[in-house]
């Protein structure tokens, strides 16, 4: 099982998310937005989306550099573990505080308003949960990094994770023995990332493939003209 949840679903995981989400665009492009609630509560959304979106942000570019900057470049920048590990507990636990202020404003709104309630889907529901518990688990996380301030553990993840982009067969092994709330906030985190086609989290991609789509794709262009004052349009 061990095998199965760090060498093999993350593969599972990943391959959803990319293939999924291409089809999505490809097969429902109207249904690619955030979906957002904002003509119905405007005051609460912009300070819960603020902290929320700033935070998980935060969290996320911390993640993606903590976890997949190679070890060899790290030491040869001459920055020890533990100063790594300093780093990211700061900086993580900033960004989780804000986050889980944030996901809880924008969870109530969701849940208590009746008119953001009416109009929130199941999977709405269930995503946004799942990122609180996601949060919730990252902090925790944080208390059992403050007993391996060494950056053993952290160390652990992150070869982990480049064997998993780099194909290493023993990629799973080097999670062994870590603490439990680590290993639940990876496979919270994989689950995440398999779902991730079927919500409104879909949107935070839009920053990749629409950019891409009208780049290189000619019928992706639309032709606007200045009309001059006074000049009917021909379609006039």
């Amino acid at each position: 099982m061990h095998y199965f949840i760090f060498g093999i679903y993350p593969y599972i995981a990943l391959s959803v998310l990319l293939i999924g989400s291409i089809a999505r665009y490809e097969r429902d492009p109207f249904t690619w937005k955030s979906s957002s609630s904002q003509l119905l509560r405007r005051k609460q959304l912009i300070v819960g989306s603020v902290l929320f979106h700033i935070g998980v942000l935060t969290i996320f570019v911390g993640h993606f550099f903590g976890l997949l900057t190679p070890l060899p470049l790290i030491e040869a920048l001459g920055i020890t573990h533990e100063a790594k590990q300093i780093l990211a507990i700061a900086v993580g636990g900033a960004g989780a505080v804000a986050a889980l202020l944030g996901g809880f404003i924008l969870l109530y709104r969701r849940l208590a308003d009746p008119r953001i309630r009416a109009t929130s889907s199941t999977m709405d529901i269930l995503i946004l949960s799942l990122l609180m518990f996601q949060l919730c688990l990252g902090a925790l996380s944080i208390t059992v990094s403050l007993h391996h301030i060494d950056g053993s553990e952290m160390v652990k993840f992150m070869m982990w994770a480049q064997g998993i982009f780099t194909l290493d067969p023993n990629a799973a092994s080097y999670t062994q023995g870590a603490s439990w709330i680590f290993q639940l906030h990876i496979l919270t985190g994989l689950t995440i990332f398999l779902i991730f086609p079927f919500t409104r989290l879909v949107h935070i991609a839009s920053g990749i493939f629409v950019p891409l789509r009208y780049l290189f794709l000619r019928s992706g262009y639309q032709i606007v003209r200045s009309k001059k004052r006074g000049q009917k349009h021909p379609a006039e």
